[in-house]
């Protein structure tokens, strides 16, 4: 297992690290660049944005290679019981599917709802295929099977919800793809503890080898980024790859176990959905994009693009070691864990707030210029003393024009 293991990563690896500048070149000729036509954008110039299909090339290189070799040595048997080759043929037609629809989105833009769409046909293929979330038990107890109609929702609520999730958090540098890549490695030691299936060890093991091997072009400062492509074949091969992971025991404690490991993105998902809802006051409300997500809230409390990434990477590594520990060691090891986390967290935050409470200056990283709360900007109508955070969310930098997003605290 771990010589497959250490294949499937670094095969991914090497596809993936090899093929982006590649899609970055490709990017530019075919118009898949993001344009920073708003404000809540968080970079200030073009980017390619087409790093999905180095990733996803990655991952179906190694995963097939993988396979094969598996099959041919006896290790994996794909046509038995559990019908894994149907399985993942469903799951390869899916990929497509979804990607056809990413790519045309990454290059004109298509309408959030006929995105949604092209995940939904995605995810009723997988299902049709044979993936379904269909018993669960609880200790000793085994619950009766699932009702089919209700097995099929809840299958594919789960694939388009997790798509999403991902989708809707890839907005800093790094920061989709490192909290998956986190993601990923949670779920793979989560699996080697619960003796799960080894092609879902494959599989994520793959996953995360192209995601390590994309990320050093896309962490802070960004060469390109990953894309709707990218985005959107992460979260949904994601929530595949989970399900067929605890295919062998549905007991709630396993099936709970992803949905922490994904907390992070799913929790801010559904937090933008009631957000969104609220202040729209319509169900329509929901395909509008705001600055009002996790990072953006991070940023303006003072931290750097990078600070933010770096923080969030931090609370995933959290949900994920909790999720480990919880599997391994029992409820009451994982809740001393949280609470220390979240002593220490306290602990440094407090520091930050006493950091702050002193005259903080922040420097725009375009041009360098320093603004000083003590002296304000006259000339642009800012009185002396007044703090960076309660400067007007349209305010830009007096000397090249760019926003506040583009300033971090001065060292």
């Amino acid at each position: 297992m771990w010589g497959d293991i250490a294949i499937a990563f670094l095969l991914a690896f090497i596809v993936t690290f090899m093929a982006t500048p590649y899609t970055i070149n490709l990017a530019k000729k075919i118009g898949a660049v993001d344009i920073p036509k708003d404000k809540r954008r968080m970079h200030k110039k073009e980017m390619p944005k087409f790093g999905g299909p180095a990733v996803i090339l990655g991952f179906l290189v190694s995963v097939i290679y993988l396979l094969i070799v598996m099959n041919i040595e006896n290790s994996i048997n794909l046509f038995g019981e559990e019908e894994y080759a149907q399985k993942l043929v469903g799951m390869f037609i899916g990929i497509v599917i979804l990607s056809i629809v990413c790519v045309i989105d990454d290059i004109k833009t298509v309408k959030p709802l006929t995105k949604l769409i092209g995940q939904l046909v995605a995810a009723i293929i997988v299902v049709a295929f044979g993936l379904r979330i269909d018993n669960i038990s609880i200790s000793l107890f085994t619950m009766p099977e699932i009702n089919e109609v209700f097995s099929i929702i809840l299958t594919i609520g789960w694939i388009i919800g997790v798509t999403n999730a991902v989708n809707l958090i890839d907005g800093l540098d790094g920061l989709s793809s490192g909290i998956s890549v986190i993601s990923a490695i949670s779920l793979l030691i989560i699996f080697v503890l619960n003796g799960s299936p080894l092609v879902a060890i494959v599989l994520i093991t793959a996953l995360a080898g192209s995601l390590v091997g994309f990320l050093p072009f896309n962490f802070a400062p960004a060469k390109t980024f990953i894309g709707d492509t990218g985005s959107n074949f992460i979260g949904f091969t994601l929530s595949i790859i989970s399900i067929l992971g605890v295919a062998k025991t549905y007991t709630i404690a396993v099936i709970v176990l992803p949905l922490i490991v994904l907390g992070l993105p799913i929790f801010d998902t559904l937090w933008a959905i009631v957000r969104r809802i609220i202040k729209g006051k319509s169900i329509k409300a929901i395909f509008k994009a705001d600055k009002g997500h996790l990072h953006h809230k991070i940023v303006r409390k003072g931290f750097s693009q990078k600070q933010a990434v770096l923080i969030l990477y931090g609370i995933s590594a959290t949900f994920g070691i909790f999720a480990v520990i919880l599997l391994d060691s029992g409820i009451w090891k994982a809740l001393s864990f949280l609470l220390m986390v979240i002593v220490a967290l306290g602990i440094g935050y407090k520091n930050f707030l006493e950091e702050k409470s002193e005259i903080q200056m922040y420097e725009c990283i375009e041009c360098k210029y320093i603004y000083n709360p003590k002296y304000g900007n006259q000339k642009e109508g800012i009185k002396p003393g007044t703090p960076f955070e309660d400067l007007p969310e349209d305010w830009e930098c007096p000397v090249c024009g760019e926003g506040k997003d583009m300033f971090q605290i001065h060292q």
